[in-house]
């Protein structure tokens, strides 16, 4: 599908002549001429990145954004006339992706570029965000997601606890690093100061139970004594 840029400017001009030059660039556009309209129409339908003019009336293009954030977790680009580093600085605290001035040396090419990179850079990060949500070690897929686990392409007959898929990501993560008991408690109950040591040994127990039900030659957890616990 076509990313879907949101113009919001109330220059009439620069709006026309964005929409000729970013269609050319194969993407689809949405047009508002001040924040208001802009933010029930992004509101109503989302695009994958928003291009605002600071300087509109109504609501201004700093209101703008930080409404479209109460909501949406989209890129935006800043638009703006003026040229002060204040007034960057200003937009890119406040959490803008970017910042493109329109003075009087304004490439619509350098802003293209601009919206394409920055809709790279989001695509790589999210691709990398959904690659670590799923862990493959040899036999064992593990979906941090949906908090499933697969041992050699067959689910579990009896799901893992949460607590139990902490203990065995932790381990799985380095495999062969010997992990102590105290550093799976930290993992496993965070502050909870009320936690003997020994409920990892429980735990770990009924992981082992749990795996053999479908594999009973099951050995990839390594019990090393007065240490702690490997994935071999």
């Amino acid at each position: 599908m076509k990313p879907t840029i949101a113009l919001v400017d109330d220059d009439r001009n620069i709006l026309i002549s964005l929409e000729e030059i970013l269609k050319k660039e194969d993407f689809s556009i949405q047009s508002y001429s001040d924040g208001i309209s802009a933010l029930r129409g992004m509101y109503r339908m989302p695009p994958d990145i928003a291009v605002i003019d600071i300087k509109m009336p109504k609501m201004d293009g700093y209101e703008l954004f930080r409404k479209i954030r109460e909501k949406l977790k989209i890129p935006v680009i800043f638009l703006t006339s003026k040229d002060k580093e204040v007034d960057r600085l200003k937009g890119l605290m406040q959490g803008a992706d970017n910042y493109v001035t329109k003075g009087g040396n304004f490439s619509k090419q350098i802003l293209v570029e601009t919206i394409k990179n920055t809709l790279n850079r989001i695509k790589l990060e999210t691709d990398k965000q959904n690659s670590n949500d799923i862990i493959v070690y040899k036999d064992l897929r593990m979906d941090c997601s949906k908090q499933e686990c697969e041992w050699k392409n067959k689910p579990l007959l009896d799901p893992l606890t949460t607590t139990e898929f902490k203990i065995i990501k932790e381990l799985v993560i380095k495999p062969g690093i010997v992990k102590t008991r105290d550093r799976l408690m930290d993992i496993a109950y965070k502050d909870d100061l009320y936690v003997d040591d020994r409920t990892i040994d429980s735990h770990v127990k009924r992981i082992r139970k749990k795996f053999k039900k479908i594999d009973p030659e099951f050995q990839s957890i390594n019990t090393l004594y007065g240490s702690g616990y490997q994935w071999k």
